[in-house]
């Protein structure tokens, strides 16, 4: 960490290069003495990603900024608000902290948050940053949380940890037990230590291959923004041996967000009812879709599915749904003949449960991208390969 780049005049230069061509200013010596061009640049292109992503820093004079990889593997606001508010916490311990996005956002809730973060130089930008946007009862620490715990001094309330994806050697790793820190390895010293668990993973894990790997699985929560799976959290409570439930949650800028919950155990012996598409159709928000609650879904709704996989819902009458909503205009047999006759010139193309993919049907049927018309590529029950053509509700 570069403590000159924290003078007046530096920040006021890069304040003032927001939008501007990286590659040009790397062409040009740096201005200030004692600061790389390369830094300069890192702080400006990062400050301009945290622009959307982190409101609140873009919006506070003096930040420090990390490079862009750590930036992108920290978590949004609108996110780390929502896992802030998962567990009623007085104190919170975060295991790898990062940039601080989630510390902070715990701090908002709990009366004492402990960030641990072994990389000497995030620890510092971190600390650094608390002080500028007044959050005050973090307290920072460089080093390994995990060898920090002593269950003998008593239980936190929450134990936070967003393991890294990737192995000592930078490959990227999909099992829990292989990230940094391996929690199914030190599951029991974690449990011993606090109340809750608290672990955020990558949307790429599949919810059974981390149960597999997990105990005492209370939540499982599948965060969307905007309608993008961004991270799946996982709580856990010492002692707990009931029943999984599963949150699918779509973060909706301005507007309330779409949640929607299952019992895991449940989705397996729920029954399923089926329907040919009738006059409204409903397709599950991304969150859902990674969730896997399909069966749950149509019986909470009262809505039949086209087919087992198609994960695609419909009805006569029009119902409030977490996801999009169409109105059906027509239904085609997939036939290279009829629906050329449709003459649909434009359209937004989706498949589900098809076998061939929106770019070769665009090439196949001449139909740019765009417009009013939303075409469903799809399989139902009796008819088989269907074009369905709607409107959005």
């Amino acid at each position: 960490m570069n403590a000159r780049i924290l003078h007046t005049d530096v920040q006021d230069y890069i304040r003032s290069h927001d939008e501007s061509d990286l590659y040009g200013i790397l062409l040009h010596e740096s201005p200030f003495s004692g600061i790389d061009v390369k830094e300069l640049a890192e702080q400006i292109a990062s400050r301009e990603k945290a622009r959307k992503k982190l409101p609140n820093w873009f919006g506070t004079t003096g930040i420090y900024y990390p490079n862009k990889r750590n930036l992108e593997q920290s978590s949004s606001e609108p996110t780390a608000d929502y896992k802030a508010k998962l567990v009623r916490a007085n104190r919170v311990t975060d295991l790898t902290g990062g940039f601080g996005v989630d510390a902070y956002y715990f701090s908002k809730y709990a009366s004492e948050v402990v960030y641990w973060e072994t990389d000497a130089e995030l620890a510092a930008m971190a600390a650094y940053n608390f002080r500028q946007m007044r959050a005050t009862h973090i307290r920072c620490h460089c080093g390994d949380g995990l060898a920090h715990l002593n269950p003998d001094t008593g239980k936190t309330d929450l134990l936070y940890l967003d393991p890294s994806r990737r192995d000592k050697a930078r490959n990227r790793v999909f099992l829990l037990s292989d990230c940094i820190p391996d929690v199914p390895g030190n599951l029991t010293v974690l449990l011993d230590s606090a109340n809750y668990i608290l672990l955020k993973t990558a949307p790429l894990l599949d919810l059974s291959a981390g149960l597999r790997e997990l105990n005492h699985v209370r939540e499982i929560h599948v965060v969307a923004l905007q309608n993008e799976v961004k991270e799946v959290l996982w709580l856990l409570e010492s002692g707990y041996e009931g029943e999984v439930s599963v949150t699918a949650c779509n973060l909706k800028s301005g507007n309330l967000p779409e949640l929607f919950t299952f019992l895991l155990a449940a989705e397996k012996r729920q029954a399923v009812s089926y329907s040919e598409p009738l006059v409204y159709l409903y397709e599950p928000n991304a969150s859902i879709m990674k969730s896997g609650g399909f069966k749950s879904l149509g019986q909470q709704y009262g809505l039949p599915k086209l087919h087992e996989h198609s994960h695609l819902y419909t009805s006569e009458k029009l119902v409030s749904f977490p996801g999009r909503t169409f109105h059906i205009k027509n239904i085609v047999p997939y036939s290279r003949k009829m629906i050329k006759e449709r003459r649909i010139g434009k359209a937004n193309v989706s498949t589900r449960n098809f076998p061939e993919s929106v770019t070769a049907i665009r090439k196949k049927f001449k139909i740019a991208d765009g417009g009013s018309v939303y075409l469903f590529f799809t399989t139902s029950r009796r008819k088989g390969l269907i074009m369905i053509e709607c409107e959005k509700n």
